[in-house]
């Protein structure tokens, strides 16, 4: 273990026995053994390469905003960008940034440059690499609206990567097929705009989520994927499930598709009330409700 150290020490702050708790904006999970900051993408380079020749597990987290981490101990490294790597270029319409940077905070950027674009993100808690990764969206618009190239590393490698070369969906993208994949940065294209009408759609959209949604309490927002006849809280309600509890886990009375940490949840109980929506959902509906977060550190029975 001391060789482990002494390697992620050389091209990276590092942090032991770490809850994902803390990293994770539902506030669960167990432990991770590592947990690493790269000072550079060059460290970043090396060091995935010495850890994958080691084969010892990596997991790249960004804001943990869509992520449901299991109560266990997860024994590899788990690598985070978001406090170096975070650099933003502008040009004209264009903007350069890199794949830790806040969402939030580049959506507000951008307005400052009277830039937009970026609107739908100004209430996405990620990192640009997670908003890519799940081709993040709100108000019927998605990251892919706006991305013109995506910086990757791959096959030992970095290379710009056209938006035309990767497969698009509903908070889907081709990343998620390839954990080897690591998104660096993104070319992003937006247009002028008078700088107050950017700022009053912001705004206005943030005083909707405020209504609309249960911020106060810890969650990963939406929980499951819309589907193509209704959407997915409608089901949630018709079968009259907000406010049901599984430990310290809840369907919010506030928004159905939302489940929310309101008593020291574990991340078992999360799980458990995902699965009992979803079969309550099935006996009356006949509808597959397909979660939107993603399952990390879960031993498969």
């Amino acid at each position: 273990m001391e060789h482990l150290i002494q390697l992620l020490q050389q091209y990276s702050t590092v942090e032991e026995n770490v809850s994902l708790s803390t990293m994770t904006t539902l506030r669960v999970g167990g432990l991770a053994h590592y947990v690493v900051y790269p000072k550079t993408e060059i460290a970043l380079m090396e060091m995935l390469e010495r850890l994958h020749k080691e084969n010892i597990p990596v997991k790249l987290i960004g804001k943990g905003s869509n992520l449901l981490a299991s109560d266990d101990y997860y024994e590899g490294v788990c690598i985070r960008l978001d406090r170096t790597l975070t650099d933003v270029y502008f040009e004209e319409t264009t903007c350069v940034v890199q794949a830790g940077a806040s969402i939030i905070a580049l959506s507000h950027n951008a307005m400052s440059h009277s830039l937009s674009g970026l609107e739908f993100a100004c209430g996405i808690p990620g990192t640009v690499a997670g908003a890519v990764y799940m081709n993040a969206g709100a108000y019927k618009s998605c990251i892919y609206d706006v991305i013109s190239e995506i910086y990757v590393l791959r096959n030992n490698k970095c290379e710009w990567v056209s938006r035309e070369e990767i497969t698009w969906g509903y908070r889907y993208s081709t990343f998620q097929e390839h954990s080897d994949w690591v998104i660096l940065a993104v070319r992003i294209q937006l247009t002028f705009k008078d700088q107050n009408e950017i700022r009053t759609m912001m705004d206005t959209r943030r005083q909707r989520r405020i209504e609309a949604q249960p911020l106060d309490y810890p969650s990963a927002g939406s929980i499951f994927r819309n589907p193509s006849e209704h959407y997915a809280w409608e089901y949630i309600e018709g079968c009259k499930l907000r406010g049901l509890q599984i430990g310290g886990a809840m369907v919010s009375n506030k928004h159905a598709n939302w489940i929310i940490n309101v008593d020291h949840a574990k991340a078992s109980d999360v799980k458990e009330l995902i699965t009992k929506v979803q079969e309550e959902v099935m006996k009356l509906y006949e509808v597959q409700l397909r979660p939107e977060i993603e399952f990390f550190n879960w031993k498969s029975k």
